[in-house]
């Protein structure tokens, strides 16, 4: 084999080098160009575009957000008002100092002779976080605790005879706040005789307890 034959056969040549050489090497700055600059261009561009309809598209529903947030807003408010109504028509618009002294004043308004008042306890409403527990397990919370509102627990001693005694029941019957009696403890008294002779009527000494509903 000639010399001239195998220079044929080779590949690259010195005239192919000089011709390949500077198109790779334009290749390659072209690419890191692309990549560098031209890529992250595009990608933002891109990202503007979507953030440019986003924008277009809150701005077109702006309209229809006023219409509901105006809608939710009524609603909101009549809630607010029915949810107030509901607090005064169970607790009215006093608390239990208010009530306290609105019971003395009916004591003394029907010759109702007051031994003890107590306030046992209190409890305030409080959010049900297991209210399916609570349907399992067969527990009612109190319907008439609602949010604004407090239960009082009140023991009330004192002596009574029994027309009196009807009276101030009735009375405290017709109170602004809810008022449900519970443990009426009645006994005839024995001890004052000085007392019976001036009133006829037989005292009674009376325990009666009581849940107060209050605005808090």
């Amino acid at each position: 084999m000639t010399e001239s034959n195998i220079k044929n056969k080779k590949f690259i040549t010195p005239e192919k080098s000089a011709i390949l050489l500077p198109v790779l090497i334009s290749s390659f700055i072209s690419l890191i160009i692309v990549s560098a600059f031209v890529i992250p261009k595009y990608i933002k561009s891109n990202k503007i575009n979507k953030e440019y309809k986003e924008f277009l598209r809150k701005k077109n529903e702006l309209p229809n957000l006023k219409t509901e947030y105006k809608i939710i807003n009524e609603k909101l408010q009549k809630l607010n008002k029915e949810k107030y109504q509901i607090i005064n028509l169970i607790s009215g618009t006093s608390n239990l100092e208010t009530f306290l002294s609105r019971l003395g004043d009916l004591a003394a308004k029907h010759n109702i002779k007051i031994s003890s008042i107590s306030p046992n306890a209190s409890i305030m409403y409080v959010e049900s976080q297991n209210s399916d527990l609570q349907n399992e397990l067969n527990l009612n919370p109190d319907p008439l605790l609602v949010e604004g509102v407090k239960k009082y627990n009140i023991e009330v001693k004192f002596k009574s005879n029994f027309k009196d005694l009807l009276s101030f029941i009735r009375n405290l019957e017709f109170q602004e706040n809810v008022i449900l009696f519970k443990d009426i403890n009645i006994a005839i008294d024995e001890a004052n005789n000085d007392e019976k002779k001036k009133n006829p009527a037989e005292l009674l000494n009376i325990s009666l307890k009581m849940n107060v509903y209050g605005k808090i």
